[in-house]
Order: C-alpha cells, then sequence, then structure tokens
C-alpha cells in the first residue's frame, strides 16, 4: 500500500494560567491508503485533538505533517480550508443533518458545496448505505442510526482522500453502532478510502485494521488487526 500521510513528533501545546497543557507530546506514524484506523483512548488523552490536527482543522505548534508527500497548510485558515475541501470527509457524533432539507437534499447539498453535484451518485450512495428506501423523507423521520448512515454518505459524496469520525456511535446503542460500522467498512472498501475514527469504545476494533492507543498525548500502542475473517 502506498503512503497516504505521515506525522512526524507532532506536538499540540496550549497555554493555560495553571501552565503548558501538552495535548499532543511527540507524536509520530504513518497511514498508508486503504487503510482503517481506529484512534483509542480515554478522555482527554489527546485523541480528538489528533483527529483536529489530521483534518487541519487545528494547526499543531511542533512537528511535520505531510499529506501525499506535501506538507499541510497550518495557522492559514484559507489554506487550511482549502485542504479540508479537497482531501477530508468527516463523520460527527451528532449526525448534523439539515433537517428541512430530505436525506437525498442533504446529500446533493454537499455535492453542490464541492463543485460535484451528480443526483445519480447521490442516489446510489444511499443504496450503499442502505436507505435507498429513505430517499425523500427528512431527518426527523428516520431513526438515529439511518440518520448516522445518510452522514456518512454525505461524508463520502464528495470523494475525499481520508474520512475522519470522532465518536461517530457515541450515541447509538451496541446493536445499531454495529449496523453502522458494517455499513462504513463497506462504503470505504467500496469507495477505496481511507478512515480514522477516534473512539473509546473497545469493541469497535474489530471494524479496523489497525489501532493506535493514545494516552496523556502520547502513542503508547500501534497494532495491526487481522480481520481478514471478517472481510472474507
Amino acid at each position: 500500500m502506498n503512503k497516504l500521510l505521515q506525522m512526524e513528533n507532532i506536538e499540540r501545546h496550549y497555554e493555560t494560567p495553571a501552565g503548558v497543557v501538552k495535548a499532543l507530546d511527540g507524536v509520530s506514524f504513518e497511514i498508508s491508503e486503504g487503510e482503517r484506523v481506529i484512534l483509542l483512548g480515554p478522555s482527554g488523552s489527546g485523541k480528538t485533538t489528533l483527529l483536529n490536527c489530521l483534518s487541519a482543522l487545528d494547526s499543531p505548534t511542533g512537528g511535520d505533517y505531510t499529506f501525499l508527500d506535501n506538507e499541510v497548510p497550518r495557522n492559514h485558515s484559507e489554506k487550511m480550508t482549502s485542504f479540508r475541501r479537497e482531501n477530508i470527509g468527516y463523520v460527527f457524533q451528532f449526525f448534523n443533518l439539515l433537517q428541512d432539507l430530505s436525506v437525498v437534499e442533504n446529500i446533493l447539498l454537499i455535492q453542490e458545496l464541492a463543485g460535484k453535484k451528480d443526483p445519480f451518485r447521490a442516489k446510489e450512495l444511499l443504496k450503499l448505505v442502505g436507505l435507498e428506501a429513505e430517499i425523500d423523507r427528512f431527518p426527523g423521520e428516520i431513526s438515529g442510526g439511518q440518520q448516522q448512515r445518510v452522514a456518512i454518505a454525505r461524508s463520502i459524496a464528495k470523494r475525499p482522500t481520508l474520512l475522519l469520525g470522532d465518536e461517530l456511535t457515541g450515541n447509538l446503542d451496541t446493536e445499531t453502532s454495529n449496523k453502522v460500522m458494517e455499513v462504513l467498512v463497506s462504503a470505504c472498501q467500496q469507495e477505496n478510502i481511507t478512515a480514522v475514527f477516534v473512539t473509546h469504545d473497545e469493541g469497535l476494533v474489530k471494524y479496523a485494521t489497525r489501532v493506535i492507543r493514545i494516552d496523556s498525548g502520547k502513542i503508547i500502542s500501534d497494532e495491526k488487526i487481522d480481520n481478514s475473517d471478517e472481510e472474507a
């Protein structure tokens, strides 16, 4: 697999009245194309800060971050926004769907903002996540799990290179979480999307190809996951 991104000795420090907080303290790793990586750690471990640096929502205070061998912009809002628009898809814990738009209109809007409006693809994405029958319904008319599947379809509508998720099953029960993750894995495989997800839920490890554990701003383990049985 080809290398997609590399972080080398990444730091994210915050000045507070009580002193310097080291949210990230010398984090280094590579991610290859096609991987599904889970960032696992307790609350306050730095995993969401790392996700924000990966997406260029936040700028590291030290270290090097390259994406497809190009340096990722930092401390420049317009360049950071362009990087996200061209490369990043995001699935949030709270579905963030527009309630006054139908399911398919939520996807068409994202396509339009990315300059890639394609009604046929929007419908195909809803079919991919198992919601072709809900195409004209509004978010308030479908379940939480279905809304999160719409959010997944929306996030991949613009064909992102990297899909990020922050506690994306945090509001769902275990059975619904598993269904959502199965849909997500299938979508990433079919769309050839690399994914990184933040969670504190050990039960989601089975959906990853790799798990990076974080605590106190440092990587404490980085292991490949053999899920060939699930994918067979």
